[in-house]
């Protein structure tokens, strides 16, 4: 055998795919944050100038370091900083409290913490319990991480021994049943899903990309920032994505491609600017994180036409994408998540894993490169979700004849109503097509005669007024008897965290009494 150094030869790390991009693109424009612009070449130096800052502290390959912030550039390279020395990035939703960020501190085992200055309270709370042995900020104050490596003229990495298979981040789970889990994330996983990603959601070096939504959750960071960072195109990063200044950014900007969960895409379509901005440079719109609810999809389309529309359906612990509806497949099958992407295996099983006959629901199965090593220090629920050798995804699905996929719901978030099941996801459908309704979101609450009693919490449509009667009975024109309601709550919003993402765990628990 040759004595060639094959790890390094045959390495396709996160950061050997920012190296190439950066020797490809150079001086062109990568991204731009809150009026600076970053060039590709300009990203891979400030990489390697925060890895040289990190590893002077004393961080080691294999250290977990935990960033506490709302988006900027300077998050991003810390992320970059990490993976290009083999430390494992720790992001963490800057919406948690001071318990349940001491919660991850601990479980992770992190050895670093950076964070925004505004979120130095609650880091202040955790540092009197926490084992953590080094504490920086993000951006924004004397000695910022970002600011600080780029102060030493010439100090950079450029190299490590990180391979394929180092992990590359822990990303915790929601926690919607329980304690957050950590999914283990390694470089190879992350580099299939930006390949499959390049190609599946047709990224491109032209494309100019508005990221709105939070870096620390999986979709925006891997499914969309980094794929589109290695094929050339220029992301314009924000911090939230604020209805009036995503609109106003898409029309300034010239924006061709944006990624939201419905929940921004209804608050863009209620905006009073969405029928005033100039939006025909949007090329392509993708949605996900959660259900589209096929009525505000079908009025996005009459409203944007022309624009191409994927549904993108997948969870963390698959980096995140799993199936994509494409474009074209709309018009026949817009309630589907569409069929799996090129690196990855989809099945729907019965309890016993014996595949599910069209249209009869089941469990949702993976297999891919792009799946979770682990859940950090949890072997049993690791166990229990490689059950049968395939990644178990907690979501209840169908295929059609044609192989497409239908998600019907959360395992978690079906209702046992007096013997019979209800998806709470069809429920929200028909409640969505009456004209008063904004946002909804169906959950069974106890009951003392159907154990658990179809509930219907309903936000209202500005100019509309309560009418609990006439919503349940436009429900039973549309569905069998057990599935209408038996209660509808009105509500000013519905908790939501920091990714759009719905929490009705939050909703059975406030109006469980």
């Amino acid at each position: 055998m040759s004595s060639v150094n094959a790890p390094a030869l045959h390495r396709s790390t996160i950061s050997d795919g920012l190296r190439r991009s950066a020797m490809k693109f150079r001086g062109r424009a990568a991204l731009t944050f809150a009026g600076r612009t970053w060039s590709f070449a300009d990203i891979d130096e400030a990489a390697g100038r925060v890895a040289h800052r990190l590893a002077g502290m004393g961080l080691k390959k294999g250290d977990r370091v935990g960033a506490y912030a709302k988006n900027s550039d300077a998050y991003l390279m810390l992320w970059l900083g990490c993976v290009r020395i083999g430390l494992v990035h720790v992001p963490i939703n800057y919406a948690l409290t001071a318990g349940e960020l001491s919660y991850i501190l601990d479980q992770s085992g992190a050895k670093a913490l950076f964070h925004d200055p505004d979120l130095a309270p609650t880091v202040d709370v955790v540092r009197k319990t926490a084992k953590v042995e080094h504490y920086g900020l993000i951006r924004g104050g004397d000695g910022d991480i970002l600011a600080s490596a780029l102060d030493k003229a010439g100090a950079r990495i450029d190299e490590s021994d990180c391979i394929d298979g180092d992990p590359a981040q822990m990303c915790y789970t929601s926690g919607t049943t329980a304690a957050p889990k950590a999914a283990v994330m390694s470089h190879r996983a992350y580099v299939a899903e930006y390949l499959a990603c390049a190609i599946e959601l047709e990224f491109s070096s032209g494309d100019v990309a508005l990221a709105a939504l939070p870096l620390y959750h999986t979709a925006q960071m891997h499914a969309f920032t980094m794929p589109q960072m290695m094929v050339g195109a220029v992301t314009h990063l924000i911090e939230s994505p604020v209805p009036d200044v995503v609109l106003e950014l898409i029309e300034r900007l010239k924006i061709t491609s944006f990624f939201a969960p419905p929940t921004v895409w209804i608050s863009l379509l209620r905006h009073p600017d969405f029928e005033k901005r100039d939006l025909r440079t949007l090329k392509n719109i993708y949605y996900g994180a959660s259900i589209m609810p096929v009525p505000v999809l079908q009025e996005l389309r009459e409203k944007l036409p022309g624009v191409r529309f994927y549904n993108c359906y997948g969870q963390t612990e698959i980096a995140p994408l799993a199936t994509i509806l494409k474009p074209e497949e709309h018009d026949d099958r817009p309630a589907s998540a569409g069929r799996a992407i090129i690196t990855v295996q989809t099945r729907v099983v019965d309890e016993e894993m014996n595949d599910c006959a069209p249209g009869v629901h089941g469990e949702i199965v993976h297999r891919s490169p792009q799946l979770l090593d682990e859940y950090y220090n949890k072997p049993e629920e690791t166990a229990e979700a490689f059950a049968g050798g395939w990644f178990h995804s907690g979501d209840v699905g169908y295929f059609d004849e044609e192989g497409y996929l239908f998600v019907v719901d959360r395992v978690k978030d079906i209702i046992k109503s007096g013997g019979v099941v209800v998806a709470g996801r069809e429920v929200e459908e028909a409640l969505f097509k009456h004209p008063s309704v904004s946002e909804v979101a169906v959950v069974g609450l106890p009951d003392p005669k159907w154990i658990e009693a179809v509930t219907a919490i309903v936000v209202l449509k500005p100019g509309h007024a309560e009418d609990e009667a006439g919503l349940i009975a436009h429900a039973r024109e549309i569905l069998a008897p057990f599935k209408v309601p038996k209660k509808v709550i009105y509500v000013q919003n519905l908790p939501r965290n920091t990714a759009g993402k719905l929490l009705k765990r939050q909703l059975r628990t406030e109006f469980a009494d």
